[in-house]
């Protein structure tokens, strides 16, 4: 996805949040908007949750609950979002396991009929690191390590069919070695267990893991973005290290249920992308390592759809499972 200029209306924080003719009543404004988190605290859906939520809850005039669901890769979340009224009351903020648990798992919907498209946040690339105890420092270390005892070196991630899993089993295939996979039910429990060296491999997005790499915690061997991220500029792509074309980039997507009245889905939107505009906000995403991105309801539809082919197609073709 390629990163777009945004900019905030003037106006905007009067605009109220309402159908024409005051539709939805005296009742929805009493109530708080709830943003479902499906990963524990922690992670970067939630960091990102945090960041956006006092600002958006400013615009929109609403107390906003950010509500952490976490279990089945995100599946519980999106599941408890997709079963609730279409009132604009209930969001998810989801990532990219909602576009994999398509394919991944039976779930009780389909991502493209069950939800409402806000607008994709902000997205960023994953890192594989090493421990500083192990001996490794770059890629080709590592991959020569794997292929000299094949599984006996293992790495974490957020959990089975995140994207994390799938871009490494991607780079497994197309490197011709195997490490083994310790998923974990967030990036927060995987974080401190890759902080302890407990597992001496960590694939993440670099949003939770950016200052720790900064400062030796945990030693990059390669970003999944086309080029090298302007957070972590001496750090290699997996591209530049023998797998061209490779790319994999996480996201942060805002959804609702299906059915929620096109300008509340709009209205979220604007006010995502005004408070995605401002400096103090734009500055912490950058702290964290993501881009900005403000897609329009249209561009997210297409997006997760896009991704919902390109990685079903992966999973499928190296039969991976929920179940691990």
């Amino acid at each position: 996805m390629r990163r777009r200029q945004i900019g905030f209306a003037a106006g905007a924080l009067a605009t109220p949040w309402l159908l024409p003719g005051g539709a939805l009543g005296q009742s929805f404004q009493e109530r708080p908007i709830r943003i479902i988190v499906p990963f524990p605290p922690g992670g970067s859906n939630d960091t990102v949750a945090r960041i956006v939520q006092p600002r958006l809850q400013e615009i929109l005039g609403r107390n906003i609950l950010v509500d952490n669901r976490a279990g089945a890769s995100g599946a519980v979340g999106s599941t408890e979002t997709a079963r609730a009224q279409p009132d604009g009351h209930t969001w998810l903020l989801a990532n990219d396991t909602l576009a994999g648990n398509e394919s991944l798992m039976s779930l009780p919907y389909r991502v493209m009929q069950a939800f409402s498209f806000a607008s994709v946040l902000g997205t960023c690339p994953y890192a594989l690191t090493a421990h500083p105890s192990t001996p490794l420092r770059t890629l080709a270390q590592m991959i020569t390590a794997a292929k000299a005892a094949p599984d006996s070196m293992s790495y974490a991630t957020t959990g089975v069919g995140s994207l994390a899993h799938i871009a490494a089993v991607l780079l497994q295939n197309r490197g011709d070695f195997r490490i083994s996979h310790v998923p974990y039910r967030g990036g927060g429990p995987a974080l401190q267990d890759a902080l302890g060296g407990h597992v001496p491999l960590f694939m993440s997005n670099i949003v939770i893991i950016l200052n720790h790499m900064r400062e030796g915690r945990l030693m990059p061997l390669g970003v999944s973005s086309a080029q090298q991220s302007r957070f972590l500029p001496n750090v290699p792509t997996f591209a530049e290290q023998g797998f061209p074309g490779f790319e994999a980039l996480t996201y942060w997507v805002m959804v609702g249920p299906a059915g929620i009245p096109a300008p509340l889905v709009a209205r979220m939107q604007q006010a995502l992308r005004q408070v995605l505009a401002e400096p103090a906000v734009q500055a912490r995403m950058a702290d964290q390592g993501a881009e900005i991105t403000a897609t329009t309801p249209a561009e997210t539809q297409t997006f997760i759809a896009a991704e919902i082919a390109r990685w079903g197609e992966v999973i499928r073709s190296n039969n991976i499972r929920a179940e691990g």
